[in-house]
């Protein structure tokens, strides 16, 4: 692999591929590199008015004619019987999926929002030539979860922490290693059926990223200290984007069923903690989570 990722060289031909993006934070910058390549960009967010106006900013800033398109669908991911709709409003629109990138900072949600898409996955990618991925925001926090993680309960899904030092870095650390269980998972599944489901599913570590100095006081002075050791969002998107459509995912795909990628360089096919290893832990969740659904009737 290249030590260095460029998306303007490194990319897929997109033009005819549809693509959501769902999330904040480097979501944006994401939707912007893959409607440059020429995807029709979904740009799955709740606020109308507020994905509108960032679609006009990334018109503003370099969509040129026979670039991709950026669309809004809306999506909110406070609720997954609303996510479960959002999903039916797509396939109402579109016949075919080829790349979902999960930039959201929750579970449930996107749990539902992807496993209604499935079925628009699956048979995108059972057409010729076909390149279908699934894109799962994590983050090397997951590796501060403390030991003992079990999914037996639903409780264990949104684990609290209290008692514990930072409690609150904590919660993230559980929700991103949910997020790696998970896609070992869908790996899993598609993998397991008769025939195979050619998706690939990843979970990536993105690096830091500052995505709020722009909201602090003196921005102007913050930007450039933060700058020293965090990327911005348009470089921390690069391994969502090398995920979403990198050639290399392509040309190796079985190397990259279910892996877990970081940025150090960009897409290089990390190792995730013991606990994100375990399968009999994935299985559990998978297990604990769709039993919830099914109580919920969603």
């Amino acid at each position: 692999m290249k030590s260095t990722f460029d998306p303007q060289n490194d990319l897929t031909e997109l033009r005819g591929k549809v693509i959501i993006v769902n999330g904040r934070g480097t979501g944006l910058a994401t939707v912007g590199h893959l409607a440059r390549a020429g995807a029709t960009v979904y740009m799955a967010a709740r606020n109308e008015g507020k994905a509108l106006q960032a679609i006009e900013k990334l018109n503003h800033e370099g969509l040129q004619p026979g670039n991709g398109k950026v669309k809004w669908l809306k999506l909110d991911l406070s609720d997954p019987r609303e996510a479960k709709r959002a999903a039916q409003t797509f396939m109402e629109k579109e016949k075919r999926l080829d790349v979902l990138v999960n930039n959201a900072g929750v579970y449930l949600s996107p749990f539902v929002f992807t496993r209604t898409l499935i079925p628009l996955l699956t048979s995108t990618a059972t057409e010729v030539n076909s390149d279908v991925r699934i894109v799962n925001l994590a983050s090397i926090a997951h590796r501060f979860t403390p030991s003992g993680v079990k999914f037996s309960e639903i409780e264990d899904l949104n684990v609290q922490y209290r008692g514990k030092i930072m409690p609150g870095f904590m919660r993230y650390a559980h929700s991103k290693l949910l997020d790696i269980l998970w896609t070992r998972s869908l790996q899993k599944h598609f993998n397991s059926v008769s025939p195979p489901i050619p998706i690939v599913a990843m979970s990536i570590h993105p690096g830091g990223v500052d995505t709020f100095s722009h909201d602090w006081p003196l921005p102007w002075f913050w930007k450039p200290i933060f700058a020293l050791a965090i990327n911005d969002a348009e470089h921390g998107s690069y391994t969502s984007v090398f995920a979403a459509a990198a050639k290399v995912v392509r040309d190796e795909r079985e190397k990259y069923c279910g892996a877990y990628l970081d940025n150090k360089p960009v897409g290089r096919i990390a190792v995730p903690s013991m606990t994100a290893r375990d399968d009999q832990l994935a299985d559990d969740l998978w297990s604990l989570t769709t039993s919830l659904l099914k109580d919920l009737d969603i």
